[in-house]
């Protein structure tokens, strides 16, 4: 039986034309996200279009959405790739992070309500009990960005959410094998309890230090599985 290639792995199905680029860039980023369309892997228009029952062009509007989130890479003579970060990019976007995020929590700490507050409780609840890594960086996500949001900074929170898309496959990659969850649940715990106080010096340095503190972890996970000829 022929081994079924990277795209016949990803679930399609036919969608009506106004929505079809949509469609296809949200399907092929959750596919990345979750290692399904690995980096580096070829992404064939012709073979996305009849996969999704389109035609090329929302698939090419769907890839250069994709390329603006930094998933994927047009190459020259060679076409679209699943995008792959260097350690040394990897450490500048979770820097990066550092600093909005920090920004972000500094400005909603005192201003955050109670059920907000309940809202971000629940879900780092949920990301110390699940299993399925698959849920981990939406549960991450949806934790801070709930924090966050009491600093209505629409844009700086939208600038937060592309650079976590940019990393996101291999932060789950790094949770997945290795024992950073009970370290995470607790930096965690210690962000939202500053929160509770509507600490915004605490909040933003535990923030901070969170991230950067992920950052160190990513890159020496990502430069010792590379070494190994793992994860590109």
């Amino acid at each position: 039986m022929p081994t079924p290639s990277a795209l016949e792995l990803v679930t399609a199905q036919k969608v009506p034309r106004l929505s079809a680029s949509d469609h296809v860039a949200q399907t092929l980023k959750k596919a990345i996200v979750d290692g399904l369309l690995p980096a580096g892997e070829l992404l064939r228009q012709d073979e996305i279009a009849a996969h999704f029952h389109v035609s090329k062009i929302p698939v090419r509007e769907a890839l250069k959405h994709l390329e603006a989130k930094g998933l994927v890479t047009f190459l020259r003579n060679r076409g679209v790739v699943v995008a792959s970060l260097s350690a040394a990019e990897i450490s500048e976007y979770m820097e990066i992070r550092a600093l909005l995020e920090a920004r972000a929590a500094r400005l909603a700490a005192p201003l955050i309500s109670q059920p907000a507050i309940d809202e971000a409780r629940e879900h780092l609840d949920e990301f110390s009990r699940t299993n399925d890594s698959r849920r981990w960086g939406e549960l991450n996500w949806l934790f801070h960005s709930t924090l966050y949001a009491a600093a209505a900074r629409p844009i700086l929170l939208g600038e937060i959410r592309s650079l976590y898309n940019r990393v996101e496959r291999y932060v789950r990659a790094l949770l997945s094998v290795t024992t950073e969850m009970p370290k995470a649940g607790q930096e965690h715990s210690g962000i939202l309890d500053a929160f509770v106080r509507r600490d915004a010096d605490a909040a933003a340095e535990l923030t901070r230090a969170h991230v950067l503190d992920a950052g160190a972890s990513l890159v020496t996970y990502l430069n010792d599985h590379r070494n190994q000829g793992g994860h590109r």
